[in-house]
């Protein structure tokens, strides 16, 4: 074992002395492993990760990869972007958390983690009205640029963790992407703090005291933790309990709040009210009651709950575009999931209609792409958590590890479908060339060319011990 691994790392390094002076600089040979994240977002509640693409003329459209992390009971402020996205729920994460009491103070410390069906709360706007949809692990959804949109994590002591595509065609070029806050505060601040007060005064029919009240409160960043009783168990509602329960909050805060106005020291004359402010979020209470009329947006769409596009004994594939997913339509972007086994290889192929983007979600291995000239461009071995791309038609496999399967998510830049061309395996452009042409181009006999092509019988996803790497994370160790 210790010699298999002496001569992978060997002949890991013999490929890069190898691949120096061809027809990619030396300086580009890792270019297809994006590897430079930026942290847009941290605070006590949460985070989010964007990974950036390299870009460049072999990129049809450039695509970052971002990645939400959220504790339990917090919320992603109502907000809008300047890009599209489409939002993949990935895991949750149990915390189990042990107390030692210390005179006077006490202390916490998580005990054990538990990888468990993380679930969220996905809360926009769908044809001016408020709409909500409940995501669970490998549920895919798309929020447009411009669209309101909030994240809750209603999971009870479980992590959210959310992996997205950002598609920058419509950004305004300001940074990875830009966010507009509709909710907010003293941080991050709302878009309505960029006015006037005078003008926001005037536009909300409030005075200066609630308008400082609402826009200066907030200080915990874009995500917070919710309330653990009131805010909490209203997200739980279903959305006609949570009209009802909207329309209770509405009569029995107007009287107070008209109270509250008569005691302060601000002289200036208000109809500010907890009416008005949710009537303003999520239109007229009352008669969204009466009228019990409620919109229906488009559902989400479940990775692992479909039959798969593909599946043999050595790993499965799903593919999703526009045929399957209309929503998809208008991002212009297509998602897929590929599950391999351990020792397994999805086989040489080529994206003739879009650039590919992946991102690994569990286990390791191998990708190895080729350039236009047929040398190779990169061989890297591959773990969790690790983003890569590949452009249009440039050649390409993944491999799974001897040590485990191997499962990685994507997007592709087009919502069409791809249909990719296989070269090697039972479907394989070679066996569709088949004749003399083909064997002639090769400089071989048409019966040592049927030979070749016809030993493999498997099709798409193949057998591969002998290429597949050992264990990757002990064969980095020994690399560094």
């Amino acid at each position: 074992m210790g010699t298999g691994f002496i001569e992978e790392e060997e002949n890991w390094s013999s490929e890069k002395q190898e691949r120096k002076g061809r027809w990619l600089p030396a300086e580009l040979n890792d270019m297809f492993l994006l590897q430079q994240s930026k942290q847009v977002v941290k605070t006590d509640a949460g985070e989010m990760k964007v990974t950036q693409s390299n870009g460049g003329r072999i990129v049809d459209r450039p695509m970052h990869i971002g990645f939400i992390n959220m504790e339990p009971k917090s919320l992603f402020i109502p907000q809008y972007l300047d890009s599209n996205l489409i939002l993949f729920i990935r895991r949750g994460i149990t915390i189990s958390v042990s107390s030692i009491c210390v005179p006077g103070c006490q202390f916490q410390f998580v005990s054990r983690h538990q990888l468990i069906a993380g679930e969220a709360k996905l809360g926009f706007i769908y044809k001016d009205k408020l709409a909500e949809k409940r995501l669970k692990i490998g549920d895919v959804y798309t929020i447009l640029a411009g669209s309101v949109f909030y994240l809750v994590n209603t999971g009870r002591g479980q992590r959210l963790h959310i992996i997205c595509s950002i598609d920058p065609s419509e950004s305004l070029g300001i940074g990875v992407f830009q966010s507009f806050y509709i909710g907010g505060g003293a941080y991050p601040p709302s878009v309505l703090s960029g006015f006037e007060p005078e003008v926001t005064k005037a536009a909300l029919n409030t005075s200066g005291f609630y308008l400082s009240k609402i826009l200066k409160k907030q200080q915990e960043g874009p995500i917070v933790f919710v309330d653990d009783s009131l805010w909490t168990k209203f997200l739980e509602l279903k959305e006609q309990d949570r009209l009802q329960h909207l329309k209770k909050m509405v009569d029995d805060q107007a009287e107070s709040d008209d109270d509250k106005e008569e005691k302060t020291e601000e002289a200036e004359p208000t109809d500010w009210s907890w009416r008005k402010l949710l009537n303003s979020v999520f239109g007229n209470v009352n008669t969204r009651i009466e009228k019990r009329h409620t919109v229906k947006p488009p559902d989400s769409y479940n990775l692992y709950d479909g039959k798969p596009d593909f599946r043999n004994r050595y790993g499965w594939s799903v593919a999703l575009d526009s045929s399957n997913y209309s929503p998809l339509k208008r991002s212009g972007f297509g998602v897929y999931l590929v599950n391999l086994t351990a020792g397994s290889m999805m086989a040489p192929h080529v994206n003739p209609r879009a650039t590919e983007y992946g991102i690994v979600l569990y286990g390791t291995g191998m990708i190895q792409v080729v350039l236009p000239n047929g040398t190779r461009a990169m061989n890297a071995k591959i773990r969790e958590g690790d983003v890569f791309f590949v452009p249009r038609y440039f050649p390409f496999c993944q491999i799974a590890s001897r040590s485990g399967p191997l499962e990685f998510v994507g997007f592709s830049t087009s919502a069409r479908k791809n249909r990719p061309q296989f070269l090697a395996g039972g479907s394989s452009l070679f066996n569709t060339l088949m004749g003399p042409e083909l064997a002639a181009s090769f400089g071989v006999s048409e019966k040592t060319m049927q030979r070749l092509v016809r030993a493999q019988r498997e099709s798409i996803i193949l057998p591969a011990e002998r290429a597949a790497p050992g264990d990757v994370d002990a064969i980095r160790r020994r690399e560094q």
